[in-house]
């Protein structure tokens, strides 16, 4: 910072330099000097609110939105609960010495099967759903004209001559 009797861009001398940092010294330990709560350097070009420069990675987790949010969470809960009945199947098995292994395989392995069948099912419906073309309302007022145009095209030959027929 300037101090203000002395002109922008001159160089400080020794002696000019050692009084300035007196000067600063006694300003920032007095009582009655300004608290400065920022600081802003005029000299610099003033930064764009908006500008090209990529976005800084930020540390700890990635933002994601609620549904990927809300995905992960049934993701974590749904594995916490097969964990827990496979290793209480596995517990019991170990444990009854009696149970056969394909019984407890087929019992506890259906569901499985059944929920992997409905994921299956719920994803090929979300795919024709999605595939369906959309339905459009035309809302028009005054007179309508409407023309259907259409034209049959035949190629024939080794040359390839092409007829088209317009036929409206």
């Amino acid at each position: 910072m300037n101090h203000p009797e002395r002109p922008a861009g001159r160089a400080l001398s020794e002696a000019e330099a050692e009084a300035e940092a007196a000067r600063l010294i006694a300003e920032g330990y007095s009582n009655d000097a300004p608290v400065a709560t920022f600081y802003k350097d005029a000299v610099a070009v003033p930064a764009p609110t908006v500008g090209t420069t990529p976005p800084e990675r930020q540390p700890g987790r990635a933002p994601m939105s609620q549904g990927a949010t809300d995905a992960s969470v049934l993701m974590l809960a749904g594995a916490g609960s097969v964990s827990m009945v496979s290793v209480s199947a596995g517990i019991l098995m170990y444990l009854s010495q009696y149970a056969d292994p394909v019984v407890c395989g087929i019992v506890l392995g259906a569901p499985t099967v059944v929920v992997l069948a409905l994921c299956r099912l719920v994803r090929r419906a979300k795919e024709v759903v999605e595939a369906a073309p959309p339905v459009v309302h035309n809302h028009y007022e005054g007179t309508v004209v409407q023309e259907n145009t259409e034209i049959n095209t035949h190629t024939r030959g080794v040359i390839a001559r092409t007829n088209n027929r317009f036929e409206g």
